[in-house]
């Protein structure tokens, strides 16, 4: 298929058109700040726990108490950011995580870590993290609003993809060089500036009203069920964050036993997958958004991944290991950015953090047995071995959905909001229009 370069080059610099917007610009630099000193904690904690353990099982175990409130909290937790000011609930769940994160740097500078600290601080920020995600999600979009927020949504993920890139690899070094309590320290520090952010800026939110209990949550249900269109991006979410999400949480062992290396190989792994999703937010979504069959393009970047995560298993050079978890991440951004947008788009304003908290749940949500299966198959295959198996479900478990829902492989572009919400409401599932066209700046 042919793709105008003049159109590619404009579609590129459409995706940059929201930071004009004064109170986005200022949200996302602090965000941004904020998620590298995350990422160093994330890598930090779990080499805490492999050397503490040297058990995949803890890892995993680890990575489950950090999502599982996502799953049990989640249909009370949209409703509440529907409810609830949202600017507020977020500050409020910074500092919460902020205190975590220097609680847990105390303990490790002490030397009084222990293994079930962190389990019980993972479990804690889980809770956070569980009250934080919709609200923030449903935030980007009230700050850019909805005739921008496809284009938000892409920068708020390329700046994740920024702190997945830089918090590991400096985590690395940092551990490396200082020990892990300063990257603990470096991370509380960090909620300092959103919340300075979110008390500089001014959403636009439409609230919801009546009472936040579980009748708004299935509101939120009836609204998947009724339009085929946000079912296959649900499922397509669920199969990268179940089978390829839930691989980082071994790159411990990976980086430890297979290739023989320390904390700034481990760095090295998760830098490198957050390099390739940062250059698939940049390069490939723009790209991926010229060509009209965006049902195989959301399937074909599920199979991508879970190709080179197989790849990635067979490689026991450290170059050649990065190398292959950059290319794989590439795909990530397409399938993530795609349903996150869609819904909001697709969503009644005062419905949206609800029905990114469904998606929450059902993809992040999944993690916790993600993470159980993967820890437990890395200890008995070992840690390669796990991330092929993982690796070549993901693509087949695409290829499967492809298969069975030749609706999906018919989903087209759309060049406005109403068709794309007419399609996804028809019940012949016929998706032929999905994508809105950013107006005129």
């Amino acid at each position: 298929m042919e793709v105008e370069i003049p159109t590619v080059a404009s579609r590129f610099v459409a995706s940059f058109l929201p930071l004009r917007n004064r109170n986005l610009r200022v949200y996302l630099s602090g965000q941004v700040i904020s998620l590298i000193g995350t990422w160093m904690q994330v890598t930090a904690q779990a080499w805490v726990v492999w050397s503490l353990s040297h058990s995949t099982t803890a890892l995993g175990l680890v990575a489950m108490l950090g999502t599982l409130p996502i799953l049990v909290l989640g249909p009370w937790t949209g409703v509440w950011a529907d409810t609830l000011d949202r600017r507020r609930v977020l500050v409020a769940t910074q500092m919460g995580a902020m205190v975590l994160a220097a609680t847990l740097a105390l303990l490790v500078q002490t030397g009084a870590i222990q293994v079930w600290h962190v389990y019980i601080f993972a479990t804690l920020l889980g809770i956070v993290t569980a009250l934080d995600m919709p609200a923030q999600q449903a935030f980007i979009g009230d700050l850019s609003g909805m005739e921008q927020v496809r284009q938000a949504v892409v920068i708020n993920n390329m700046l994740f993809q920024v702190s997945r890139m830089l918090g590991p690899a400096l985590a690395g070094l940092v551990v490396a060089q200082l020990g892990a309590a300063p990257a603990f320290w470096l991370n509380g520090v960090s909620f300092l500036a959103v919340i300075g952010s979110l008390l500089m800026v001014r959403a636009d939110q439409v609230r919801r009203s009546g009472a936040a209990g579980l009748g708004g949550f299935s509101e939120a249900l009836q609204f998947i069920r009724d339009h085929p269109l946000s079912q296959d991006l649900v499922v397509s979410t669920i199969i990268v964050t179940f089978f390829g999400i839930s691989v980082m949480n071994i790159l411990p062992a990976v980086a430890g036993q297979a290739l023989r290396g320390n904390a700034d190989v481990l760095g090295l792994l998760m830098g490198a997958s957050g390099a390739g999703a940062l250059a698939g937010g940049l390069f490939v979504v723009p790209l991926t958004q010229q060509i009209r069959r965006t049902g195989l393009v959301v399937g074909g970047a599920v199979i991508w991944t879970g190709l080179w995560l197989a790849v990635f298993s067979y490689a026991t050079w450290v170059p050649f290991s990065a190398l292959a978890m950059f290319i794989g991440s590439l795909a990530f951004p397409v399938v993530l950015t795609t349903a996150n947008s869609t819904l909001q788009i697709l969503a009644p304003p005062d419905m949206r953090a609800r029905l990114l908290s469904a998606l929450l749940m059902v993809s992040f949500g999944a993690q916790p047995l993600a993470s159980l299966l993967v820890g437990y198959s890395a200890q008995v295959l070992g840690a390669l071995e796990a991330v092929r198996a993982n690796g070549l479900l993901m693509a087949s478990g695409a290829a499967a959905l492809l298969a069975l829902r030749p609706t999906l492989r018919r989903w087209e572009a759309a060049d406005n909001r109403d068709e794309a919400f007419a399609a996804s409401s028809r019940p012949d599932g016929d998706h032929r229009t999905v994508e809105t066209r950013p107006e005129a700046a």
